[in-house]
């Protein structure tokens, strides 16, 4: 997930909906709101042509897919969120009026599991449908411990930093994340924006200000950072609730923070460092979803931040360590890194990239970009093709994770 470290009242998410009307109990609230600044647009050269007609629908997600609208198609690539104390009535109204398909609980809740699953089943019942049936809601949050664990409360455990986690044997990481993961499913979450697989270098260490100064690194080699960023996984996926390896390539290696500052630069790792090993060691053993870092990578492509770098998702990611599930944005609604682009730009410039899922914390954007992302298909068939591809992507997540039924 993001680089941003949560502080009471701040954070992320979204949701998916449908023309019901919006159910009362949450429509009480606080709401995010901002738009941004402009940009020279990047269209980065597409590795991949549009690819035609895919075969005769033959899985769940092809069949949902064909009953789609275009608008809900398009909602289904954007992730928004919505505080988890307190959802804003113009947030989830904004999510629902765009099909939004997946939703991040932001900022802090301490309320518990009991009461986060109320609020999340409210909404989560804005989900549309196709063909008479729904096309469940991909609920996530940012639950890595220490200073980023978005819910508490009666049901959830207080998780520690992930540099303690780290000092632990795998196997009771594994158990103890499991333990964690049942917590968030009861609450009605099924996507954990974590683990973070990014090494920090014990001579960075807390000068690194997106990981190591708050301890969110597992440890200080990939070694470390490989084994338990992998048996954190395992436990959630032994609990069937998903994860995200983040923040590819890493940020461990960078001084600023692409939160709260522009132009962020890692000038050392490369298309081979060691430094990708948890992520490669991810990917290997079947990581759903992968987030990308707003930071540029100068010894990979010096011309683009990564989440706009076919180089970094395309090649690297896509060709040479064969991710095949669902590459999700940092946060592109307020994030600094990202302010010089427009929002519109920031959806299209990711999707031209590579990319399949994007995020935005401040539902307030999703306007700007989906119709951003409408107005490219009308004129771009590659473009198309990539948006097509991508839907069909979030489609299996979900299609895995039980949240589409075709009977």
């Amino acid at each position: 997930m993001t680089a941003r470290v949560r502080r009471p009242g701040r954070g992320r998410s979204a949701a998916l909906r449908t023309g019901i009307p919006l159910v009362t109990m949450l429509l009480t609230a606080v709401a995010c709101g901002e738009p941004a600044a402009h940009a020279h647009t990047v269209q980065p050269v597409r590795a991949v042509a549009d690819p035609g007609p895919r075969p005769l629908a033959t899985t769940c997600a092809d069949r949902v897919y064909s009953g789609m609208t275009q608008a809900q198609r398009i909602g289904q690539l954007f992730m928004g969120g919505v505080s988890a104390a307190r959802p804003s009535a113009t947030d989830l109204r904004t999510l629902r009026d765009y099909h939004v398909g997946s939703v991040m609980l932001t900022g802090r809740s301490s309320a518990g599991t009991a009461a986060t699953r109320k609020v999340v089943d409210g909404f989560r019942g804005q989900a549309d449908t196709v063909s008479g049936r729904r096309v469940g809601l991909m609920v996530s949050t940012d639950q890595e411990g220490g200073q980023v664990q978005v819910l508490s409360g009666p049901g959830f455990s207080t998780i520690p930093a992930a540099l303690t986690q780290g000092t632990w044997s795998t196997s009771t990481l594994r158990s103890r994340a499991a333990g964690w993961a049942t917590q968030l499913k009861s609450a009605g979450v099924n996507l954990d924006l974590a683990p973070v697989a990014d090494v920090v270098p014990a001579s960075l260490g807390t000068r690194n200000a997106p990981i190591g100064r708050y301890n969110r690194e597992f440890g200080h080699t990939p070694e470390i950072v490989t084994s338990h960023s992998g048996a954190f996984s395992a436990g959630f996926k032994q609990a069937h609730v998903m994860t995200t390896l983040k923040h590819f390539p890493g940020l461990g290696r960078v001084i600023g923070n692409t939160d709260t500052t522009a132009n962020v630069v890692d000038s050392v790792t490369t298309a081979s460092s060691s430094y990708l090993d948890p992520f490669r060691s991810g990917i290997k053993s079947g990581a759903p979803f992968v987030m990308i870092s707003s930071a540029t990578y100068s010894k990979i492509d010096s011309h683009h931040i990564a989440a706009f770098s076919p180089t970094v998702i395309r090649k690297l990611l896509r060709t040479q360590l064969g991710f095949k599930g669902v590459v999700i944005s940092d946060d592109l609604g307020q994030a600094v890194a990202v302010k010089s682009f427009t929002p519109g730009q920031r959806a299209v410039n990711f999707l031209s990239a590579g990319g399949n899922m994007i995020l935005t914390v401040k539902a307030s954007t999703v306007p700007a970009m989906a119709q951003a992302v409408s107005a490219r298909m009308k004129t771009d068939a590659a473009f198309r093709a990539d948006v097509a591809d991508s839907v069909h992507r979030v489609l299996d997540a979900k299609s895995a994770a039980g949240l589409l039924s075709c009977g």
